[in-house]
């Protein structure tokens, strides 16, 4: 058998991975008929290989080598499209929820903030080049539809050797769709489903030469729906197009645009008031909304892209990724923060007699504008008789941020009973816009790695990437520089079993402010992971489990107070933070008709002293997702899923001393189901929220109930 080091290594692999994803049924049922079972029914389609698995069998993810799961010395997650078309996640956010060991945490209806190991993900990229992220302007990076995705990648823990800096949380990487069928092909899908859910996609691909040489794909879709909650009604508009072109037999050459609107009328800011002024809980119908009729968030993202990739003879190969994008917020909301009282129904401020408002109104405008560059090179080289990969590239990125905003503040008597609802709140008399943030990012990177074959089963990464960050914003510069270390090695037990060790270090400038307004430390740590990897029928079935340890300083602790002469948020940074724990994950085919992803995560995250870490953020959670065609009626595929996690608090300050948000655990059960017609259209159904829990996904003053039981029938057709 050839080890995984010479199977990983072989730079066509990956091109007949994702070949063999994007081709139609007929033409892989004659491209690789010893793995298509062949069934004698018109109505059956040919189904019993990879193309449609949970499990990916390569990635660059980690190390950007290209290799197997099981030799990359972390923990990975890949969610492929199938698993993405099952479940019906069509958005990022809804990847990320059902993705082992990330939790999400819901600020109102529009704010959703994901973590992993107790910490805050920053880093979302596509095709591998990051946007930094901030949790104060929340611009949807999670709202970005999967319909343009082939994939996405998360790989758990500090990232430094991808990324240079970020929270040791978690990365995740978007893989977009291409052109790649030298045949004419097509999807075009129609969902319906709760609260008048409308979704219609179409991806649609083409040879635009006689030769193939030159193809193109288009995705483009519409998506309205209301909610749950009163009066919201939330419209989507999305188009891709990308252009690939074989320059040469060595030479390839893709050019994209992609292009996504989001506007939503009448979100929330914030969730429902938590108590009564008496420390009792309140009791809202998960419907009940605090929105004003006059309120809006509209969101707008554009981004255009290049990559040029030539191979070398010498089984070298040279990437050069481009992008510049533009991301647009505009949004008129109204906040609410108070307690209410429970004789008149009227809000009372939780900060006391002090601070009298219980809320305001804002109206945010801002843009993020990102330019990227990432040149690496990869292959394989040859050292003391072995042979050995070897990546090196260079990355430069400019991010600027600019946001304005006006804000009034808003008292208990303008909104009287909070019982009779805000929907005809008025709409404030909008004065001039403050700029709020207006700074420029600039991360300049130099970076390597290296997998050395020590001996047959023993494999050594190495790797170090060199950062220069700085930032210029409205009252000071920092600048801070770098090297980031990586190094793992792996084990191969058998022709099945690795077992592994990594380490790296993390580095995470901040733009928090203390009370005095000047800027946090970096955050700086160690990430350490041993674990143990398996793979089955090719890569088809992956399992890894792994124990991890996060240590870390300077990390940013919200104080509750505000920066004097400012609407921000003053931050404190606490030492010796460490995070513990352990994940379990089984992703792919257990049998040709049988697809599996189930993971498990606990963790322990506490300060030096000894104070947990984000405790509204579950330590124990479980997600099971699988699907099974029946053997006997081949057309017909059913299945389902749970997550469950434990309970979560969070501790908050009031007038009356210290009250704990609590909710306990919960599971959330799915179902779905789909009947192949016939080789081209297929019908499916999924269920979500089966008995209807009721759960807080925000676990802090104020409460935001998770979405209630609802339903979706989905009509696809394939050509």
């Amino acid at each position: 058998m050839p080890s995984p080091f010479r199977a990983a290594s072989t730079p066509s692999l990956l091109a007949v991975s994702i070949g063999l994803a994007l081709l139609s049924p007929t033409f892989a049922a004659q491209a690789e008929p010893e793995e298509t079972m062949v069934v004698d029914s018109s109505a059956t389609p040919n189904v019993a290989d990879d193309k449609q698995d949970y499990s990916v069998k390569t990635t660059t993810a980690g190390t950007k080598m290209l290799m197997i799961q099981r030799d990359i010395p972390q923990s990975v997650s890949i969610i492929s499209k199938q698993r993405m078309q099952d479940q019906q996640l069509n958005s990022l956010g809804d990847v990320l929820s059902n993705t082992t060991g990330i939790t999400t945490n819901m600020s109102d209806s529009e704010r959703s903030l994901y973590y992993s190991r107790g910490f805050l993900i920053d880093n979302y990229m596509v095709d591998g080049i990051p946007t930094f992220f901030e949790s104060r302007w929340n611009l949807g990076d999670a709202l970005s539809d999967t319909a343009l995705f082939e994939r996405v990648e998360v790989v758990r823990g500090a990232t430094g050797l991808m990324t240079g800096t970020g929270n040791p949380s978690a990365a995740i990487n978007m893989v977009r769709k291409h052109a790649d069928s030298r045949t004419p092909t097509g999807d075009i899908s129609v969902e319906y489903g709760s609260w008048n859910k409308q979704r219609y996609v179409a991806d649609l691909s083409t040879p635009l030469t006689s030769d193939g040489r030159i193809r193109g794909r288009m995705v483009a879709g519409y998506q309205h729906n209301d909610s749950w909650l009163d009066r919201y009604t939330s419209e989507k508009k999305f188009f891709y197009g990308v252009l690939d072109a074989d320059l040469t037999d060595a030479t390839r050459f893709s050019v994209g645009y992609e292009y996504q609107q989001i506007d939503v009328d009448s979100p929330t800011w914030g969730g429902l008031p938590r108590w009564y002024t008496d420390g009792g809980s309140t009791h809202f119908d998960r419907s009940r909304s605090t929105a004003p009729d006059w309120a809006y968030n509209d969101k707008t993202f554009k981004k255009v892209f290049a990559t040029l990739n030539h191979r070398f003879d010498n089984n070298w190969e040279v990437t050069l990724n481009g992008t510049h994008s533009e991301t647009e917020l505009d949004s008129r909301q109204m906040y609410l923060d108070a307690l209410v009282d429970r004789s008149t129904g009227n809000l009372v401020s939780p900060y006391g007699p002090s601070y009298p408002v219980v809320g305001g109104t804002g109206y945010n405008t801002g843009k993020r504008k990102v330019d990227a560059l990432d040149l690496f090179a990869s292959g394989n080289y040859e050292l003391f008789g072995r042979q050995h990969q070897l990546m090196v590239g260079t990355s430069y990125s400019k991010q600027n941020n600019r946001y304005l905003n006006a804000w009034a503040n808003v008292s208990a008597e303008e909104v009287g009973n909070v019982w009779n609802g805000t929907a005809h709140f008025p709409e404030t008399d909008w004065g001039p816009m403050d700029v709020a943030q207006d700074d420029t990012i600039h991360i300049k990177s130099a970076y390597t790695s290296t997998r050395i074959s020590l001996a047959d089963p023993l494999y050594l990464i190495l790797g170090a990437r060199y950062t220069k960050w700085s930032i210029d914003g409205l009252t000071q510069h920092m600048e801070q520089n770098r090297t980031t270390p990586y190094a793992g090695l792996v084990y191969d037990i058998n022709d099945n079993w690795s077992t592994y060790a990594s380490y790296t270090s993390i580095f995470q400038p901040q733009s928090y402010r203390d009370i005095n307004g000047k800027y946090l430390s970096p955050t700086t740590g160690e990430n350490y992971e041993l674990g143990v990897k398996s793979d089955w029928m090719n890569s088809r079935l992956t399992t890894s489990l792994a124990v991890f340890r996060i240590e870390q300083d300077n990390v940013a602790q919200t104080t509750n107070q505000i920066i004097p002469g400012t609407t921000e948020t003053a931050y404190r940074s606490v030492n010796g933070t460490v995070s513990k724990g352990v994940e379990l994950e089984v992703n792919g085919a257990l049998t040709d008709n049988w697809q599996m992803t189930f993971g498990a995560t606990r963790y322990l995250a506490e300060d030096g002293d000894d104070k947990a870490i984000n405790p509204e953020l579950p330590r124990t959670s479980l997600k099971l997702f699988t699907s099974y065609r029946l053997p006997a009626l081949q057309a017909l595929t059913v299945g389902g899923g749970v997550n469950w996690q434990n309970g979560t608090y969070q501790d908050v300050a009031t007038p009356d001393g210290t009250w704990r948000a609590k909710q306990g655990s919960y599971a959330l059960v799915d179902l779905f189901a789909r009947y192949q017609v016939n080789k081209n259209l297929s019908l499916q159904a999924n269920l979500n929220n089966l008995f209807d829990e009721a759960y807080d996904t925000s676990v802090s003053r104020s409460v935001v109930y998770g979405a209630p039981r609802n339903f979706s029938v989905t009509a696809n057709y394939r050509f």
